[in-house]
């Protein structure tokens, strides 16, 4: 009989299923898709003004995702002995969970559609979680193991390719922070990111909606805080539990965005333009086909997709413009959108359009030119901060600050 994990492994997935995982995917995937799509990450990755050339590969964790990938691929008519000694290195040891954790959301972010289709083990499951743990939303399982547990909750959701552990950067979180200071108990979500923003939303309110009955104090203030493309999935849940009749959406009293693209990003766009120019050269057409590797999630931040009517019964890379449905900011909601701008304040029109070098400040503030598309964040809920990325927005002091103002 083999041993019982240890209490503080049991939530995560056996390393059994890891490398089963990792050999299902091998069966399917080739090296010439983990390349191509390592191509479009690194373009994603590496923001304007970091200096140094495109060659088409990642670095660092990201990085050995593609390479476990390409080397899985490889040997994927060979011995099972070859294969588990390739995939080993990448999901064999870790110290404390953080290194899987960001390895296997950043492959569920790029091909976490695929993964769960397929029944892939290394699929992420969406769970709200606290301290690494995920929670049981039932009363007295929360009492137990949030007994810190206030009146004011706060859910925090992060962006694509990431996971919970994330909002810790630089030996800051957000959630923490505003729990020490103003007696918020923060809850984060885990998803997969690869998947159409508007299944999240979906699988959000419900999940939402049973923290929220099962809280074990009384609530008095309750409030969703999400980065990047988790301020869309808090968005898309928001409308879902509204038109469901949910109770949540009416005891929610704010959200925040940090960073998130309200109506796209423009380098998901460039990406999908790629595609429709190789697809109409007959010679190249055959690598606008390894272009589709790229997950739902990815591509419906090309405008910045909510709803399940903006993508069911299209072929997600077709040409077309923008047809989602316009989604305005809830009702009785206090929203603020927090942006960031790589430029100083009053810089060059390539800097405002750059914005944060993932998203322009006008699609993280909400702004376009359709009155029907924009969002009506009130002036006083509206911050940019100057000389910061797309991941500062997670551990800057100076937003931390906008933070506190807003949900003091």
């Amino acid at each position: 009989m083999a041993e019982p994990l240890p209490p503080e492994d049991r939530h995560r997935t056996p390393r059994g299923a890891d490398l089963r995982g990792a050999a299902r995917l091998a069966t399917d995937a080739t090296a010439g898709l983990a390349d191509l799509v390592e191509a479009m990450h690194e373009r994603v990755a590496r923001l304007p003004g970091t200096g140094g050339a495109l060659d088409g590969r990642t670095g660092g964790i990201t990085g050995l995702v593609y390479k476990t990938i390409r080397g899985v691929t490889r040997v994927a008519g060979g011995s099972l002995d070859a294969l588990l000694g390739l995939v080993a290195p990448a999901l064999g040891s870790y110290a404390d969970g953080s290194e899987r954790d960001a390895i296997v959301s950043a492959l569920n972010g790029v091909l976490g559609d695929y993964l769960l289709a397929s029944g892939n083990p290394l699929a992420v499951p969406m769970t709200l979680r606290s301290r690494g743990t995920s929670l049981t939303l039932e009363r007295e399982a929360l009492a137990t193991a949030l007994p810190e547990a206030g009146p004011r909750l706060l859910v925090l959701a992060h962006g694509l390719c990431m996971n919970d552990r994330q909002w810790q950067r630089n030996g800051h979180d957000h959630g923490t922070a505003l729990a020490g200071e103003l007696g918020w108990t923060p809850v984060y979500l885990r998803y997969n990111s690869g998947l159409h923003v508007s299944i999240n939303g979906h699988a959000l309110a419900q999940q939402l909606e049973r923290l929220v009955a099962a809280w074990p104090v009384p609530l008095e203030r309750f409030a969703v805080l999400g980065h990047s493309m988790g301020g869309l999935v808090a968005r898309s849940a928001m409308h879902a539990g509204t038109h469901a009749g949910l109770a949540w959406p009416k005891r929610l009293d704010d959200l925040v965005f940090l960073g998130t693209p309200h109506h796209g990003a423009p380098l998901e766009r460039a990406g999908h333009w790629v595609d429709l120019v190789l697809g109409a050269t007959p010679y190249a057409a055959p690598f606008a086909r390894l272009g589709r590797v790229r997950s739902a999630g990815i591509t419906d931040l090309r405008h910045g997709l909510l709803l399940d009517e903006d993508w069911v019964g299209r072929d997600r890379f077709a040409r077309g413009g923008d047809r989602r449905q316009p989604v305005p900011l809830p009702a009785g909601v206090r929203s603020g959108a927090i942006a960031a701008s790589l430029g100083a304040q009053g810089g060059t029109l390539k800097e405002k359009l750059l914005g944060d070098g993932l998203v322009p400040l006008d699609s993280a503030l909400g702004r376009h030119a359709d009155p029907a598309r924009a969002l009506a964040f009130p002036p006083d809920r509206q911050w940019v901060g100057y000389g910061m990325n797309h991941l500062d927005l997670l551990d800057r002091a100076e937003v931390y600050a906008q933070l506190k103002e807003w949900l003091s």
